[in-house]
């Protein structure tokens, strides 16, 4: 066939992939109705044999791949934040601090939609194994910089691989086990997740002690290295992904590019305008409102392009519009939103308030990692045995809506009883909860809207993570600068918002100390207000979500 034979073929076909096509390009109705009906043939003969799943070791090394790949993730969300005070001595970039975090989280919430189109018209082990790949690289482009814009273009490489790693690590246990098996693996894999970011503080704040910051980015490469291994020997692609038969053309024109500039450049705009808001900027100036008129433009639009592309769009309207998948969606943001600001708030707390370094802090959120750990291997196998996962919501975020009142009460010289307490109600409420709303999405999705679906789910727990975190910074800041004004009158802002946490006591004492503590906790309590907020809505969203049994629903299926 010519070219122009091939583009007249190409031309001739529906928009969608699936269509089949002739030698020729064209195709008769008859033609179709062939083709539904080899299709449905096939279908029926796939569903009476028996699916056969890894089991054993290939299923231990698979499930040890995916573990090793989501603490990669999960990480290097949290390992940064105690090296970045060592990176800006070394640079003199005090003005990047805030980009060393979002740029990776920029990133890795802006391409996971896009990576679950990947999943859904490429092949799922190749895919994965890229994503893995970018994720390296990015890590040792930031290990190996001589300045600091090469680690933020680092860390934003890192990020790309890592909006790929954390979908592909949801959908795989979808197709490597039972139905009735896999909230279990979800659990262990939820169980990695809250342990690697929880201990994320504490691992930056001994390697940057003991080594240099540099091996923060470092630890990936073996790590990352090792789950490549693994994957390529043990992991094959099961008989339930199915690629979809197109050509590379074709599939390239069902990933949503438009979608993904947009979300990118809404995100980079309001984190700018938090950022800039009160404290470069003021709230009412030219480039502040710039920037939110122009997130709220281009949210506008995205939502606009998203209905008009359809099936091809990154957040799909159909699965979107579907009950299960909206409500889980907005739960997941709003949880995992004040589940970070808790991650990383609580270390401010104790280095700047208790004057604890960065191993001491770590070593004091062990009650949250505790109780995280076992929370979540808990309620795994609970809803593996039961089938009942909605109940879970609800108890998970009033559990976690008390805690942040609690945590809203810490105070200069807060007794250990009080934060220890807090922490293990804290870590016990997000840990029953944070991955059920992955279990449930999955329990109610056709395999081929597995790997979208749960893109769904993970894009909207990254960029609530983004957006929430940065509103608290946002707050935090800001309350400082305004609490200064009458606890440290004498002292300029600026040189105490360019003070780090556990530098404070180097360069200030006696009262001026005193009144800058002060002012840091009601900053502290600005960040934890948000969390209350985020979970009350948490509570209220939970209501919505169907409560039928996912076992019954599988098995109906």
């Amino acid at each position: 066939m010519g070219l122009d034979e091939e583009k007249q073929a190409f031309e001739s076909r529906p928009p969608s992939i699936e269509t089949s096509s002739t030698a020729n390009g064209i195709e008769t109705p008859e033609m179709r109705d062939e083709d539904a009906n080899r299709d449905e043939e096939k279908a029926a003969m796939e569903a009476e044999k028996p699916v056969e799943y890894p089991k054993g070791l290939e299923m231990f090394f698979i499930m040890l791949a995916l573990v090793l790949s989501i603490t990669l993730c999960s990480l290097d969300q949290t390992i940064v934040a105690t090296a970045v005070p060592k990176i800006t001595d070394q640079f003199g970039r005090l003005q990047d601090i805030s980009w060393y975090g979002s740029a990776y989280f920029l990133t890795l919430g802006a391409f996971q939609s896009l990576w679950g189109k990947i999943y859904k018209f490429f092949p799922l082990k190749t895919s994965f194994l890229a994503s893995i790949f970018i994720f390296e690289l990015g890590s040792l482009i930031s290990a190996v910089a001589r300045d600091s814009m090469t680690v933020i273009v680092g860390r934003a490489i890192a990020g790309l691989g890592a909006s790929g790693v954390a979908p592909g690590v949801y959908t795989i246990p979808a197709f490597i086990a039972a139905p009735e098996k896999r909230a279990t693996y979800t659990g262990f894999i939820g169980l990695s997740y809250g342990i690697a970011a929880v201990a994320g503080p504490l691992i930056g704040g001994g390697l940057t002690d003991g080594a240099s910051w540099r091996w923060c980015f470092y630890i990936n490469l073996p790590i990352g290295g090792l789950a490549i291994l693994v994957i390529l020997l043990t992991f094959k692609a099961p008989a339930g992904v199915k690629v979809v038969d197109a050509t590379l053309k074709e599939k390239l024109l069902q990933m949503d590019f438009i979608g993904t500039a947009l979300v990118m450049g809404a995100s980079l705009s309001l984190l700018l305008a938090l950022q800039y808001g009160g404290v470069t900027h003021a709230w009412n100036s030219s480039v502040v409102i710039g920037l939110l008129v122009g997130f709220v433009l281009m949210i506008i639009t995205l939502i606009a392009v998203e209905f008009w592309l359809g099936e091809r769009a990154m957040l799909t309207p159909r699965l979107i519009r579907q009950r299960t998948v909206w409500v889980n969606a907005v739960w997941s943001f709003f949880f995992a939103g004040s589940y970070f600001i808790t991650l990383y708030y609580l270390p401010i707390y104790f280095q700047s308030i208790d004057n604890q370094s960065p191993i001491g802090s770590g070593i004091r959120n062990i009650p949250l990692i505790a109780l995280f750990s076992v929370a979540t291997f808990a309620s795994g196998k609970a809803i593996t045995k039961t089938g009942t996962a909605a109940p879970y919501l609800v108890v998970s975020s009033t559990i976690v809506t008390i805690a942040s009142g609690l945590f809203y009460t810490l105070d200069i010289g807060t007794s250990t009883g009080k934060w220890v307490g807090y922490q293990i109600l804290a870590g016990f409420g997000y840990g029953i909860g944070l991955q059920v709303p992955v279990v449930i999405s999955q329990a109610f999705a056709a395999p081929s809207d597995m790997a979208p679906v749960t893109s769904i789910i993970i894009f909207s727990r990254t960029i609530g993570g983004t957006f929430l975190i940065t509103a608290a910074q946002s707050g935090f800041i800001n309350q400082i600068i305004h609490k200064l004004s009458s606890t440290a009158p004498t002292i300029d802002p600026d040189l105490v918002t360019e003070t780090g946490a556990t530098t404070l006591r180097q360069n200030f004492s006696g009262a001026e100390l005193n009144g800058i503590l002060h002012a840091y906790v009601w900053g502290i309590k600005v960040a934890f207000a948000i969390t209350i907020a985020a979970c009350g809505i948490t509570v209220i969203t939970s209501l919505c979500t169907k409560w039928t049994n996912i076992h019954l629903k599988k098995q109906s299926s």
